[in-house]
């Protein structure tokens, strides 16, 4: 099990580590529904320097990236971030990930810790058609993402960088903590704003504790894995592993915004043809009716207690205090509004199929 830069500070401030994908990780400090209003109502850091970090560079790096990915890259300018996947051969998604266009030549792809290993081979095996530059900066950097509505605030005495002029899904690189050459990326998984910061791990000692500093009196606390997923899921966010995998396709899924076919991509036709006629099934979003806990999992059923999907993610949302979570059903049974059964233990309870994001703000 690895540890991540930071590891003896969480342990110092009481967190809960858990090994995730191969590394002890803090999943929480004073629990989750705190943790998670927190990052809803002030500013909360969390450390995920466990995700993967993969430098392309060279003249072909944009072509390889083309035929891996299913957004398109070729829109982005230097200091823009895009969300996109990798499509697997079989209608299926090797990783989800970020990719980011640092320079001219050079992109920065983030994927998801699990998945380090396979996505570096999945790159590899289609670099050789495109001899790009393949860096796995994985081990060598650390990743803070300060979220929450006083991020920007709380922060900005740390940058001579404007941070309030960074849209959504941009970055810029400058300094920030008294580190120059830091990407300071207005990306993140809550839904509610802030920042991600990239470092190396020599200097994530001193970037943690002068962001504790600076938001000390914005009610800045760390924040554990756990609450990162009820927020995630408050937003519709996909979890790979859970929402999606080698067996889900990107349409299906609710991802055709990401899967464009103005270029080719691996799988490319195939997905066409699904977007075309329509996938047999849908990732749907649901509330429950009544009390109760969905988890992933359990079935999804109809009023004949006929089992006609499972839950993929689900949780007690802290904010709306009700049970939400997503799910795979039949195309023809996934409409807004429509009424399906959460079977949790021996009881079937009542849910209604709800449009995204669960949290509006």
């Amino acid at each position: 099990m690895k540890n991540i830069a930071l590891n003896d500070t969480h342990v110092a401030l009481g967190a809960k580590m858990v090994p995730f994908a191969g590394y002890n990780m803090p999943i929480q400090y004073e629990g989750v529904t705190a943790e998670h209003i927190t990052v809803r109502e002030a500013v909360g850091v969390f450390d995920v320097s466990h995700m993967g970090e993969f430098l392309v560079e060279g003249e072909n790096a944009l072509a390889l990236i083309q035929k891996i990915t299913s957004n398109d890259a070729s829109k982005l300018e230097i200091g823009d971030a895009q969300y996109s996947c990798f499509p697997n051969e079989d209608n299926g998604i090797v990783d989800d990930l970020i990719c980011y266009r640092i320079k001219e030549n050079t992109y920065l792809l983030v994927v998801n810790a699990s998945n380090i290993e396979k996505d570096w081979n999945w790159v590899s095996k289609y670099n050789e058609g495109f001899n790009a530059n393949l860096k796995d900066l994985s081990e060598e950097y650390s990743l803070l993402a300060i979220q929450g509505p006083k991020a920007v605030e709380a922060m900005q005495s740390l940058s001579s960088l404007d941070l309030g002029e960074i849209p959504f899904y941009k970055f810029k690189i400058g300094d920030f903590a008294g580190v120059e050459n830091v990407i300071i990326s207005a990306t993140g998984y809550t839904g509610s704003g802030g920042f991600e910061i990239y470092c190396k791990n020599e200097e994530a000692t001193q970037i943690w504790d002068k962001v504790f500093k600076a938001g000390a009196d914005y009610g800045i606390k760390p924040i554990g894995l756990a609450a990162r997923d009820t927020l995630r899921l408050e937003m519709g966010y996909c979890l790979y592993g859970n929402d999606i995998d080698e067996t889900t396709s990107p349409i299906e899924a609710g991802l055709s915004w990401i899967t464009k076919f103005t270029k080719d991509f691996v799988n490319a036709e195939a997905l066409a043809r699904e977007k075309e006629h329509k996938p047999e099934r849908r990732l749907i979003a649901f509330e429950l009716n009544e009390r109760g806990v969905p988890r992933q999992g359990y079935d999804i059923v109809n009023e004949s207690r006929k089992v006609i999907g499972n839950v993929t993610s689900g949780t007690m949302s802290p904010c709306l205090q009700k049970g939400i979570g997503m799910g795979y059903v039949p195309r023809e049974l996934s409409k807004t509004g429509s009424k399906i059964y959460i079977q949790v233990r021996k009881k079937a309870i009542p849910a209604t199929i709800v449009k995204l994001p669960f949290f509006k703000g």
